[in-house]
């Protein structure tokens, strides 16, 4: 019993103490000073802000319930992706009288609570079109006092909620890459300050709220590459065949006359058929009661018609071509006067005679003799007003315009084109009531001539030395020229309404070109270029959005 008593006595001691100290580390703990928050040695910080000057990048070491964050003179230049990702719940960001040059896409992700952006008084050229992306709780942007020349389409596309923007302050020039600018002032609830164009010279000081869209002409064309076809030809003639489309391709390095036809799903140009020719300088199909005739005309071994057997499907030769009368063709016009079809071969001996053949019942048979001993080089026909006329261009004298009679169903002689008196090539176009001959030169300067009623006057002189091959044609309302050389690459023209001329629109790299075509294959726009050394180039004409 005393034991028992003396352990009750000496455990009330222990207990007190043990309480009391309890009580003492409490009282201490009270008294602690609060624990300071993290922050980096450029910053001041308190629980959810930052001021940071001098900084060399983004702060790390930030407290996490940073809601607001000033940067000031930072010492680096590029914000790069996810640079505040860390800092996910910031409402308020100040970015201002940096050095910074360049701000990464998706900059600000993980700020979906961002509401107050300032990037002010940098030296920002450019912006991507994901810098704001994820910004869906932003109400106020800034970017005044830049150095930015444009605004990429639809930047504020993500910021669903933006009332206040200023742009005040930059360098904005008032090109088609603003247009869309336009376009969305116009219409957006956003409250945007005033800003004015820097440049072109005809907008400077405008403001960009009041520039009129129709004054921005952002449509252009282009001429891209869209099939290379490995092989020289020195002649491309496109034909439409019982609803579909086909190409003949004279090709005298591999002996024939190839025919390629258009994939329309895989939209391309297939191999189809080939006509054996040592020596082709031209292969012209023509399509006449339903039935597809080829006239090969060859430099040696003779010129042939081949004719297309639906039963065996393959060409068969049909006749030849009297070698006595075309001896060195070099170009091959196929045309139809009054229901009766016709093909005329240029003949560029010393001997020869320009040749023109008329279809009857089975065959061509030999319908005239023009232009004899002049060496011919190619052949334009025309048919404006109601008078079928063969244009004639000679290596020895001035091009020859013949006129088709009909008492007498023969061409007959008409005029000289004296402007020009050794072209190579000749070609026609008509822009408005007028019409117009292109004339082609190996020495000195391509020709432009424009028929006045009773002559020709010349338009324009295009340089071009070295030429044998020249082609206007018209995609889609806009008027072209293609002009090829031995010496240079390819010169595309396009002709300008004001000023009735063509002004220089863009070089083809196709060289020694001996021809140009123009293929409409369903909605592909294209031009042909066969080279005489190089692979024949298939090039697509596009439209071109620069507002986009």
């Amino acid at each position: 019993m005393a034991g028992l008593q003396a352990r009750r006595v000496s455990g009330l001691p222990l207990l007190a103490l043990s309480t009391l100290g309890l009580c003492l580390m409490l009282q201490v703990g009270a008294k602690r000073p609060p624990k300071t928050p993290p922050c980096p040695p450029s910053c001041s910080c308190t629980r959810d802000t930052a001021f940071c000057v001098d900084s060399k990048a983004v702060p790390r070491n930030l407290p996490s319930e940073v809601i607001s964050l000033t940067l000031v003179n930072a010492a680096f230049s590029e914000i790069q992706d996810g640079a505040f990702s860390h800092l996910p719940l910031l409402q308020f960001l100040l970015l201002n009288s940096n050095k910074f040059t360049l701000i990464g896409d998706n900059a600000f992700t993980g700020l979906s609570h961002l509401q107050y952006l300032f990037i002010e008084n940098n030296d920002i050229w450019a912006l991507s079109k994901f810098t704001f992306r994820g910004l869906k709780s932003l109400t106020h942007l800034s970017l005044a006092n830049n150095n930015l020349q444009t605004l990429p389409r639809d930047i504020f596309r993500p910021l669903d909620i933006l009332s206040e923007l200023d742009l005040r302050g930059n360098s904005l020039n008032c090109d088609c890459k603003v247009k869309w600018l336009v376009e969305w002032l116009a219409h957006t609830n956003t409250t945007v300050a005033p800003i004015y164009c820097a440049s072109p010279p005809r907008f400077q000081e405008h403001k960009v709220q009041d520039l009129p869209l129709r004054e921005f002409d952002c449509i252009t064309t282009d001429f891209v590459l869209y099939q290379t076809l490995s092989f020289p030809a020195v002649s491309a003639e496109p034909f439409l065949y019982s609803s579909d489309l086909y190409l003949a391709l004279a090709q005298p390095g591999a002996s024939a006359c190839t025919i390629l036809k258009w994939d329309y799903v895989e939209r391309q140009l297939r191999d189809y058929d080939r006509i054996p020719a040592p020596s082709a300088v031209h292969c012209k199909p023509m399509v006449v009661d339903s039935q597809l005739y080829v006239v090969v005309a060859q430099l040696f071994g003779g010129s042939y018609i081949y004719h297309w057997d639906p039963n065996t499907t393959r060409f068969t030769k049909l006749q030849d071509i009297d070698p006595q009368r075309v001896r060195k063709p070099n170009d091959l016009e196929a045309f139809r006067i009054d229901g009766d079809w016709y093909f005329a071969v240029a003949d560029s001996s010393k001997a020869g005679a320009t040749s023109l053949y008329r279809w009857h019942q089975n065959g061509f048979y030999s319908h005239q003799a023009l232009h004899p001993w002049h060496r011919d080089t190619d052949l334009e026909f025309v048919d404006g007003e109601g008078k079928p006329r063969l244009i004639v261009s000679s290596s020895s004298q001035a091009p020859v315009i013949y006129q088709w009679s009909r008492t007498q169903k023969q061409f007959v002689a008409q005029g000289e084109v004296t402007q020009v008196p050794d072209a190579q090539a000749v070609k026609h176009f008509r822009a408005g009531r007028d019409s117009y001959l292109c004339l082609s030169r190996y020495i000195g300067d391509s020709k432009i001539l424009r028929w006045e009623g009773t002559r020709f006057s010349e338009v324009q002189a295009l340089p071009s030395r070295g030429s044998l091959a020249l082609q206007p044609f018209l995609v889609g309302g806009r008027r072209y020229l293609a002009l090829g050389s031995d010496f240079s690459f390819t010169q595309i023209y396009q002709w300008d309404e004001g000023r009735q001329k063509f002004l220089r629109f863009q070089e083809l790299a196709v060289q020694a070109p001996r021809a140009f075509c123009y293929m409409p294959a369903g909605d592909a726009q294209l031009l042909l270029a066969p080279s005489f050394k190089g692979q024949t180039l298939v090039y697509r004409h596009v439209v071109v959005d620069l507002s986009a």
